[in-house]
């Protein structure tokens, strides 16, 4: 008898929810979560982003999660007292509980090894443009982190429906070790494609101006970088204290990690709120943590696992005490060597008895050195791993 009771419940659900569906427009939705209690611009805004998100893109279905809030009865809400660690808490419910598939958050613990990937909307061409990362840390390493950032942001991406982005990496401190890397993952077989910078030159290393113009489809960056990047894409046109263009911080990725959860600030107005909604659900719909694990395994094939051993900090021996040649004029300079790296770059170029100099010019560091012994140079540095 219980067991027929059961299964007439569970008759009765699926009826339910087919009957709902039917009242809707047909067709299943995606189940979101958002976090609707805790902004700096009040409930009110949040729930402006709900009912955006689920008029714009009718395969959403937004689940608020915070004490109920007049005026937005028409809502789907899941109600807790009005303090963030109750919201919390029911949000973690419905997601173990399969109420919820994916959910937009104001703040979340991540453990380390999990970031998010935002999306900004880029004001030269009018491209949206993945940011890998921008909370959370994919690992404490900066430059482990901006790699696996740049096969998160990839997963994300193609979870977004963009079959094959193009990657490009900013010009930061390690932005040259993390694209050497990037590119022997290539010369191994993972399928990555590079962006190609809008200066003269052009190379998969971004300045700001191709973030502007929406150069790739990713930008690596690190975490906090990425975070800075979001809020003043998002509200460079408000004076700071709204965020109103682009899709938030974006949906959560790290290997292992099966929760499609996304991040926006307290600063997000509805506009972001809507597009964040959206965002979570496609990344939810398409399963995110899948794509994650296939690109994992296909950057592994390719030598990811040694790349990032080869990245590690060394244990220090006593440091060789080297002595720079005679000075001689240096009328030639090598770009590409990571400024992490350029001291230790121009002492093996002493040691092989050629005088050079560290320099810092205005797309990044250099060295300099005699033309006449360029082709010396370049030996040196690819034997010790500098270029």
């Amino acid at each position: 008898m219980a067991d027929n009771k059961a299964v007439k419940a569970l008759i009765g659900e699926i009826l339910g929810e087919i009957i709902e569906e039917a009242k809707e427009g047909g067709g299943r939705k995606t189940k979101v979560g958002l976090m609707a209690y805790g902004s700096e611009l009040g409930t009110e805004e949040l729930c402006r982003g709900a009912r955006l998100a689920m008029q714009d893109d009718p395969t959403v279905k937004v689940f608020c999660i915070g004490p109920r809030l007049a005026g937005f009865e028409d809502l789907n809400w899941i109600e807790t007292e009005p303090d963030e660690h109750a919201v919390s808490a029911a949000m973690e419910k419905a997601l173990n509980d399969g109420v919820i598939e994916g959910a937009v958050a104001l703040h979340y613990p991540f453990p380390v090894g999990v970031t998010t990937i935002g999306k900004i909307f880029t004001p030269g061409r009018g491209k949206p443009c993945f940011v890998a990362s921008s909370t959370g840390t994919a690992s404490p390493l900066r430059t482990e982190a901006m790699l696996r950032n740049a096969i998160y942001g990839i997963a994300v991406a193609k979870s977004a429906g963009v079959p094959d982005p193009k990657v490009g990496v900013l010009n930061l401190d390690g932005a040259q070790t993390v694209l050497r890397a990037l590119q022997k993952l290539k010369e191994n077989g993972y399928g990555i494609s590079f962006a190609d910078s809008i200066r003269k030159g052009g190379g998969a290393i971004f300045r700001g101006n191709d973030l502007l113009a929406g150069a790739g489809d990713v930008c690596v960056a690190d975490t906090l970088t990425g975070n800075v990047l979001m809020k003043l894409f998002g509200a460079w046109t408000t004076g700071g204290d709204y965020e109103a263009m682009g899709w938030g911080y974006g949906p959560s990725a790290g290997e292992g990690w099966d929760r499609v959860i996304s991040i926006i600030s307290r600063a997000s107005g509805a506009p972001v709120v809507a597009g964040a909604l959206s965002l979570n659900a496609r990344a939810a719909k398409s399963g995110l943590s899948a794509i994650v694990a296939k690109e994992l395994q296909a950057a592994r094939a390719a030598g990811l696992d040694e790349l990032i051993e080869a990245m590690q900090p060394k244990q220090a021996a006593a440091e060789e005490d080297v002595k720079a040649p005679p000075s001689e004029p240096t009328d030639e300079e090598i770009h590409g060597v990571d400024v992490l790296e350029i001291e230790n770059a121009v002492k093996a170029l002493w040691k092989a008895g050629l005088y050079a100099e560290s320099s810092m010019g205005c797309t990044g560091p250099v060295i300099k050195f005699a033309k006449r012994n360029e082709e010396k140079v370049k030996e040196v540095l690819k034997a010790a791993s500098y270029l």
